[in-house]
C-alpha cells in the first residue's frame, strides 16, 4: 500500500513557493526544479525528471524514469513522460531569458544540457525560497517527524545498551544497529545536503575515535572503515571497559528525519570531571531549547549562549583542537542539515513549525566527545523535544 502525500499538502507547498518567489523576484517567469528531494517535496514522488513552474501557468512534472511509478505514488495534478529535455521544452512557447534554478545543486553538465533545450540566457537561484518554505513544517510533516523522534528515542535510549558487548568493533556495532533501526520503523537512509556527503548511519565511535579528524561538518569524529570509506566505524577499534560510546544518528519516517546523539559509559563510570563537563553540555542544550520561540533570532541565540561560556569550557567546545564548528544547532527535515542554523549571521526570526537539532558537545583528550543532541520543535513556551529526555552517559555495566 503506497502512502501518498495528500494533494492539499502539495497544493499548499506550491502556493507558498510561488508567493515567496513573487515577493523576492517580482519579475520571475519560470522556475525549474531538478533535485529529487525538492521533487518529492512538491510532488510526493522521487523520480528522475524535472518540474517546470511557469508563472501564471500550471506546474508540470516531467518524468524520465519511472513514469509508471510516479503515477502510482503521486497525487500531483499534471505528470508527463519525457525521454529528454526536448520533450519538456516542446510544451512551452518562448522560454524566458531568465530561469530560476537550484543553483546549489544542479551540476554544470546538467545545466548545459538543460540550457540546450531551454535556451535561457541567465540562471538565478531559487535556493533561498526553497529553503525558506521547507524550513517551516506543516502539521502533516510535523506528525512524521514526531514519529521519527519516538523511534529515535527507543533506538538510542532503550535498544542500544543491549547491543554493546566487550570486544565488539565500531563496525560491528553499526552492523548490529542497522537492522534494529529498520525493525523499529526507520526509513533506512540518512540524507544530507552537504555537498558530496555519504553517510550510512551517522557517527558510531568508541572513546578517542569520536574526536578523530573528519571532513564532516559537525563536532564529532569517527575513524571510519578506511580512508576510502571514512564513516560507518572502524573494524579495528574494539570496545573496552571504561570506554565512552558516542552515537550520533539520523532516523526518519517517510523521508522526514530527526537528529539525535546519545552517549554511554561502558563497563565502568567515566571520571567525575568528564561527567561534570557532559552535564554542563546538557544544561546548554536546555538553555538553547528555552530560546526556541517564534520571533527569536538564531544569531542572537548563538551569541548569547557562546558569550555566557567561560574560556576553559570553550576550549574544545563544539569540536576538538582546531576542528570546531561555528554553530550550536541546525534545521532538519527532508535533509538532516537544513536551514536555518543556530549560528552567527542568521537573522530571520524563528517561526512556529520550524524544527532544530540542538547539539552542544565538547571534546576531551583521551576520552572522546561528550555532550548531547536532540530535535526540538519551535513553540511559544520554548523548544519541544521530540527525541527523548535521557541526559546521556547511560551506564552499561
Amino acid at each position: 500500500m503506497v502512502s501518498k502525500v495528500p494533494l492539499s499538502e502539495l497544493q499548499d507547498r506550491m502556493k507558498s513557493f510561488i508567493h515567496l518567489m513573487d515577493n523576492a523576484n517580482p519579475q520571475w517567469e519560470m522556475s525549474i526544479i531538478i533535485s529529487k528531494i525538492n521533487l518529492y517535496y512538491f510532488t510526493g514522488t522521487m523520480q528522475d525528471g524535472m518540474m517546470v513552474i511557469p508563472r501564471g501557468g500550471e506546474p508540470i512534472l516531467f518524468v524520465r524514469r519511472s513514469y509508471e511509478r510516479a503515477l502510482e505514488e503521486s497525487l500531483f495534478p499534471i505528470i508527463r513522460p519525457m525521454t529528454s529535455y526536448r520533450d519538456a521544452a516542446g510544451l512551452f512557447g518562448k522560454i524566458p531569458d531568465t530561469v530560476y534554478l537550484e543553483t546549489e545543486i544542479v551540476p554544470l553538465a546538467m545545466y548545459q544540457r538543460l540550457q540546450k533545450y531551454f535556451p535561457f540566457s541567465v540562471a538565478k537561484p531559487a535556493d533561498a525560497q526553497l529553503a525558506a518554505i521547507r524550513a517551516v513544517k506543516s502539521p502533516y510533516e510535523l506528525a512524521l517527524m514526531k514519529q521519527a523522534g519516538e523511534i529515535h528515542r527507543r533506538i538510542l535510549e532503550e535498544r542500544v545498551p543491549g547491543l554493546l558487548r566487550e570486544g565488539m568493533s565500531e563496525a560491528g556495532l553499526a552492523g548490529a544497529l542497522f537492522p534494529v533501526m529498520l525493525e523499529e520503523g526507520h526509513h533506512g537512509v540518512a540524507r544530507f545536503g552537504m555537498f558530496d556527503t555519504e553517510i550510512a548511519l551517522g557517527h558510531i565511535a568508541f572513546g578517542e575515535s569520536s574526536i578523530y579528524p573528519t571532513a564532516f561538518n559537525g563536532p564529532g569524529g569517527n575513524y571510519g572503515m578506511s580512508p576510502a570509506v571514512p564513516f560507518i566505524g572502524s573494524r579495528e577499534r574494539k570496545l573496552a571497559k571504561g570506554d565512552l560510546v558516542f552515537i550520533d544518528l539520523a532516523c526518519g519516517v517517510d523521508g522526514y528525519q530527526t537528529d539525535k546523539t546519545m552517549t554511554y559509559m561502558f563497563g565502568k563510570p567515566l571520571p567525575e570531571k568528564v561527567i561534570d563537563i557532559h552535564k554542563r553540555c546538557v544544561q546548554v542544550q536546555f538553555d538553547i531549547a528555552g530560546m526556541l520561540k517564534p520571533g527569536a533570532i538564531p544569531g542572537d541565540i548563538y551569541n548569547t549562549v557562546m558569550g555566557g561560556l567561560d574560556e576553559e569550557f570553550l576550549e574544545n567546545f563544539m569540536g576538538f583542537g582546531n576542528r570546531r564548528v561555528k554553530f550550536l544547532g541546525h534545521g532538519t527535515g527532508l535533509l538532516v542539515d537544513e536551514l536555518p542554523v543556530i549560528a552567527d549571521g542568521f537573522t530571520d526570526p524563528l517561526q512556529e513549525g520550524m524544527v532544530f537539532a540542538v547539539e552542544p558537545k565538547k571534546g576531551i583528550q583521551n576520552v572522546g566527545m561528550v555532550g548531547i543532541e536532540n530535535t526540538f520543535l519551535v513553540a511559544a513556551a520554548g523548544g519541544q523535544c521530540i527525541t527523548g529526555d535521557n541526559p546521556g552517559l547511560i551506564p552499561v555495566y
